[in-house]
């Protein structure tokens, strides 16, 4: 199925249905986040990062939220 006919099948939902459609998308959405972040984490890829916000809390740069 290609982009353009899944738009067309979406356009023809029900309000419900349309409803539990986007329940589901933001979910599997969220997935995907979450796998792809613990997969940059696993390979080191947010290291830097993590050391740099380690730094500058140790630093005293942070602010309570």
């Amino acid at each position: 199925m290609s982009l353009i006919e899944l738009e067309q099948e979406v356009q023809k939902l029900s309000p419900s249905e349309f409803c539990a459609f986007t329940r589901w998308l933001d979910e599997y959405a969220a997935s995907q986040w979450d796998a792809q972040l613990e997969e940059d984490v696993a390979s080191g890829k947010l290291a830097k990062s993590f050391e740099k916000a380690d730094a500058e809390f140790l630093a005293g740069k942070c602010v309570e939220l």
